[in-house]
Parts: C-alpha cells; sequence; structure tokens
C-alpha cells in the first residue's frame, strides 16, 4: 500500500460542488416522484374514483413524505460537507 496525500482545499471544494449537484438531483427526483403521485390521484378524481377529500388527503401526505424525503438529502448532503472539509 501506498500513502495518499491529504486532499487540498481547492480539491474538496470541487467535491463539495460535486455533492450539493448530486443532492440537487436527489431533491429533484424526489419531486418527480410527488409530481407523479398527485398526477395520479388527481386521475382518480377526475374519474371519480376518489372524493375531493380523500384527494386533498393524498396530497397533504405525499407532501409530508415529500418534506420527510428532501430533510434526509439535506441532511445527509450537510454530513458530506462536514465531512469534506474536515480532512
Amino acid at each position: 500500500m501506498f500513502p495518499l496525500p491529504p486532499l487540498t482545499e481547492e480539491r474538496r471544494k470541487d467535491l463539495t460542488k460535486i455533492v450539493r449537484g448530486e443532492a440537487e438531483q436527489a431533491r429533484v427526483a424526489v419531486r418527480n416522484v410527488r409530481r407523479d403521485a398527485n398526477d395520479k390521484v388527481k386521475a382518480l378524481l377526475k374519474e371519480k374514483e376518489i372524493s375531493e377529500d380523500d384527494d386533498r388527503r393524498s396530497q397533504d401526505d405525499v407532501q409530508k413524505m415529500t418534506d420527510a424525503a428532501i430533510k434526509k438529502v439535506d441532511a445527509a448532503l450537510a454530513d458530506k460537507e462536514a465531512e469534506l472539509m474536515q480532512f
């Protein structure tokens, strides 16, 4: 084995930018899932398979799940940024 040199501050900043980009892609993916779920619920409402109350409740539930997923992404991002800047 051979020792790896420590990361330079410039490289750590570059890696942080990459991590932020990945986190943003994850947020976009979560929002796309939310949009798809809400579209399916709207289709059910349009076909009168569910009531407006069920529609609203479903949208609220989907939003809560979206918020929780984005919070996890943000927490993972913060942890990774701290880890990168620590070295």
